[in-house]
C-alpha cells in the first residue's frame, strides 16, 4: 500500500484535501492511505510514507522540503494553488500518480 503525507502550514486545508484524495482512490478501487499534517510534523512523519505533497502556500520552502524528503527516499511535488479548491483533489491524485510513475522508472 502506498502511503501519501500531504502538508499545509496548519494541517487544516491538507485534511480536506486528504478526504477527497480517499474518495478518488476509492473510486479507482486503489489501495493508498492518505494523511494531512501540518509542516511541522515532516520529519516525524517522513519515514512512513511513499509520497509527499506539498502545499501551495509553502513554495517558498518547497526546495529545502523536497531535499528533506529526498533524505528518505520520498518524491515530492507542490501542489498548484488551485489544489485545496474544487476538483483540485483531481489533480492532486494526478501529481501522486506522477511523482509514483516517475520513482519506478
Amino acid at each position: 500500500m502506498t502511503t501519501i503525507l500531504i502538508i499545509c502550514g496548519a494541517g487544516a486545508s491538507s485534511t480536506f484535501l486528504a478526504g477527497r484524495m480517499r474518495t478518488i482512490a476509492t473510486a479507482r478501487g486503489e489501495s493508498v492511505t492518505i494523511q494531512a499534517a501540518s509542516d511541522d510534523d515532516i520529519e516525524s512523519r517522513l519515514p512512513s510514507v511513499d509520497v509527499l505533497l506539498v502545499g501551495s502556500h509553502l513554495s517558498s520552502t518547497f526546495d529545502q522540503l523536497r531535499d528533506r524528503a529526498a533524505g528518505f527516499g520520498v518524491p515530492a511535488g507542490l501542489l498548484a494553488s488551485t489544489t485545496f479548491g474544487p476538483g483540485g483533489a483531481e489533480a492532486a491524485y494526478e501529481l501522486f500518480s506522477t511523482l509514483t510513475t516517475t520513482q519506478k522508472d
